[in-house]
């Protein structure tokens, strides 16, 4: 079995939904999202919230995506 088909073989048992996307996009023209993001509500410190936002805005980052580490952290 040539490399190529050993690693699409192993990239498809890893990530099957890149596959079934690829079928997706076969079948519909139209290039799914891989990932669904959900938007949810909290209660925080304002001041801490100030703060951060400040922070994520001097520094150019992403709260979301750094709420989501943090969160991915504690769960892992």
């Amino acid at each position: 079995m040539t490399s190529f088909i050993r690693s699409a073989l192993n990239g498809i048992k890893k990530h099957p939904e890149i596959f079934a996307a690829l079928e997706e996009y076969e079948r519909t023209k139209k290039i799914p999202k891989f990932t669904y993001r959900k938007r949810i509500d909290l209660t925080i410190n304002e001041r801490i919230l100030n703060e951060f936002k400040k922070h994520c805005q001097d520094k150019g980052l992403n709260m979301s995506r750094i709420v989501e580490k943090y969160m991915k952290e504690e769960i892992d």
